[in-house]
């Protein structure tokens, strides 16, 4: 038996689509949504919203959700969203052109709003300490 064949139809879609190494995390999500246990197309990308997008760990505190996200970057959600629902696309034998414009239906995260007090330090300049002209 060819390695091809140890993987569903589904899967080997997945990993033709994200055959790159640096595409690997993307192929997982993919797989995900072929191995999706929902019935139609709509509550799978729904599990890829699950999946993808993390609630605040901290009610009520948006900032928060950056704390469950792993790793850290904000478009890795919707990145990862992409591809789980290109999995989906590929289960219920969705049109690539449909699969495309799927959209989660969460938010994307903004980094929080910096208070006054809170700012990150400047850089001092490299003159002389407590010098002044």
């Amino acid at each position: 038996m060819l390695p091809e064949h140890w993987v569903p139809p589904c899967g080997n879609r997945c990993t033709r689509k994200y055959a790159a190494l640096t595409q690997l995390p993307w192929r997982v999500f993919c797989k995900k949504g072929c191995n999706s246990d929902e019935e139609t197309y709509e509550e799978c990308l729904e599990d890829c919203n699950q999946i993808c997008y993390k609630d605040p760990v901290i009610e009520g505190q948006q900032w928060s959700a950056y704390i469950d996200r792993s790793p850290g970057e904000a478009s890795y959600s919707e990145k990862c969203f992409h591809a789980c629902a290109s999995g989906c696309g590929f289960k219920f034998e969705i049109k690539e052109e449909e699969v495309s414009k799927a959209c989660p239906n969460r938010p994307s995260y903004s980094p929080p709003d910096q208070k006054p007090g809170l700012q990150q330090p400047t850089k001092q300049s490299t003159g002389k300490p407590g010098s002044s002209a």
